[in-house]
């Protein structure tokens, strides 16, 4: 982890500073203000950051909004990354063709002034329209057929979702969206498949962060694992946060609902990282279930996919990808991840990896949708 996150400062300080750089010369005429720039932007630049580090000595209020102003920061981050290199790109080439008008480099401070003026406007334009994207939570519904064994139930209704990411940023505001959704489907089970939190649960607790949970009432409760978000925030915690709000975390085992069909939840892949400990194998957890009855397996990273296929899973249901969320990370996570996001069978075994219902960080997505997804299933013989 001391070298994850070192990689990780390194390359992000790195990238700060080339936006950074190309401010300060934009403001070459303007040396009064260059001092008050320097403060707000390491304040902006490291606000998510200071804030973790330093939320016990912040008031709340202040915590809150220097945690979103610090995430959204993000988002502006990537864009005026790749915007910046569009136009050194355009630059290089024309060194080469000389092919951009005389009136562009004949008044080098004003045309920096008006590119400055049109970069901020167009990414602040891409982050608005991403926020709104963020907030418009669709629902996908998928009707699958499981073999009934020995159940007794003919159909189950399930509502599923990942990746809520819970703070102060959204927080109960966005929640309640997903919680009105879900009731207006009916659920006979709601199944979650980790990171419900993106902050410690003593912060939500605080802010009552999470109430809408109890608006929830499904006929066969409410299942959730911990994604790798749950461990960042101290598991522990994060898990009696979850139950108190009455949610039944599965950890590396399995429950049997109505003598119909099985849950099974595993830890995340980061168990390791932040508490030495390997998590269970899935052959390990399901060795001790009835094959009679199907399987339904919440995994939140969906890594190694041809172990539910080989374990006999029916449907395996993971979140963590988020699609990318913010374009073109979408592109990458569909080169890192045999399914990034939505469906796909191998044999026997349906598999739905989802974009999420929230977003990590910045409140954007560009680069997928937010969901809640609706499985119906009928139990054939």
């Amino acid at each position: 982890m001391f070298w994850f996150f070192t990689i990780f400062f390194t390359v992000y300080t790195a990238l700060n500073f080339y936006v950074f750089l190309r401010g300060w010369q934009v403001l070459s005429s303007y040396a009064y203000l260059k001092p008050y720039y320097v403060i707000l932007f390491i304040l902006i630049a490291y606000g998510y950051v200071f804030s973790k580090m330093f939320y016990k000595f912040l008031p709340p209020l202040v915590y809150d909004i220097w945690l979103g102003v610090g995430a959204i920061w993000f988002a502006f981050l990537v864009y005026f990354i790749l915007t910046l290199l569009l136009i050194d790109i355009i630059r290089l080439f024309d060194s080469w063709f000389q092919f951009l008008p005389a009136f562009v480099k004949s008044n080098y401070e004003f045309t920096k002034k008006i590119t400055a003026l049109i970069v901020i406007a167009l990414v602040g334009l891409i982050v608005l329209l991403g926020n709104l994207n963020k907030r418009d939570v669709i629902i996908q519904t998928l009707e699958l057929e499981f073999p009934r064994g020995d159940g007794k139930l003919t159909e189950l209704n399930i509502v599923a979702a990942s990746d809520l990411h819970l703070s102060p940023i959204d927080g109960e505001r966005l929640l309640t969206r997903i919680i009105d959704k879900m009731n207006s489907l009916n659920p006979d089970i709601i199944l979650l498949a980790g990171d419900i939190v993106d902050d410690k649960a003593e912060i939500l607790d605080a802010r009552n962060i999470g109430e809408s949970f109890r608006r929830l009432n499904p006929q066969y409760g409410i299942y959730t694992i911990n994604g790798n978000h749950e461990f960042i925030n101290e598991v522990n915690a994060s898990v009696q946060y979850a139950e108190h709000l009455g949610m039944q975390v599965l950890r590396d085992e399995y429950v049997l609902i109505d003598s119909s069909f099985y849950i099974v939840g595993r830890e995340d892949t980061s168990m390791i990282q932040f508490t030495g400990i390997h998590r269970k194998t899935l052959k390990q957890i399901v060795e001790t279930i009835n094959t009679d009855f199907p399987r339904i397996l919440l995994d939140h990273t969906p890594y190694k996919l041809e172990e539910a296929r080989e374990n006999d899973i029916a449907l395996q249901f993971s979140g963590h990808t988020h699609h990318g969320q913010i374009w073109p990370a979408n592109i990458i996570t569909s080169m890192i991840y045999e399914l990034s996001w939505g469906y796909k069978k191998t044999g026997n075994t349906h598999y739905y990896v989802t974009s999420g219902a929230g977003t990590w960080g910045p409140p954007v997505r560009t680069g997928s949708k937010s969901e809640i997804v609706n499985f119906k299933i009928k139990f054939v013989e």
